[in-house]
């Protein structure tokens, strides 16, 4: 699994190279906290994922019980150390892409929270 960046509630663009027959992870808009903080999220969390121009639906994570390993300077962790949290959002799950050239435009919206990432990726030949 190849996994994308979110980001922090800005619009940004970015380019990155795809290794060859990897599937691809990213958040569409997502957060980590409390059961009730995850309800009020999801309450209103919407998004919008296109591919190459066409329309990929997220996958709803409602709540989910996940443990952290933070690390110092992380901006998400803020502190080293284990614990656990909620973890709730939209993510897209897409098989390997085709080698050459992909567009991927990422939207996302809870209350009064939105980001956006316009990805050029770029899937290298298999170089079996």
């Amino acid at each position: 699994m190849w996994f994308l960046a979110g980001t922090f509630g800005e619009q940004v663009k970015r380019a990155c190279k795809v290794p060859s027959g990897r599937p691809i992870a990213v958040p569409v808009i997502n957060q980590v906290g409390d059961p009730q903080s995850c309800t009020a999220f999801m309450s209103s969390a919407q998004g919008t994922v296109l591919l190459d121009g066409k329309a990929v639906e997220p996958e709803t994570y409602e709540g989910d019980s996940i443990t952290v390993q933070g690390a110092q300077g992380n901006p998400v962790t803020g502190e080293e150390g284990r614990f656990t949290a909620t973890g709730c959002g939209l993510w897209v799950q897409l098989p390997p892409l085709a080698p050459g050239t992909h567009s991927l435009k990422i939207r996302g919206r809870s209350g009064d929270f939105s980001t956006g990432v316009d990805y050029a990726l770029t899937v290298a030949a298999s170089s079996n």
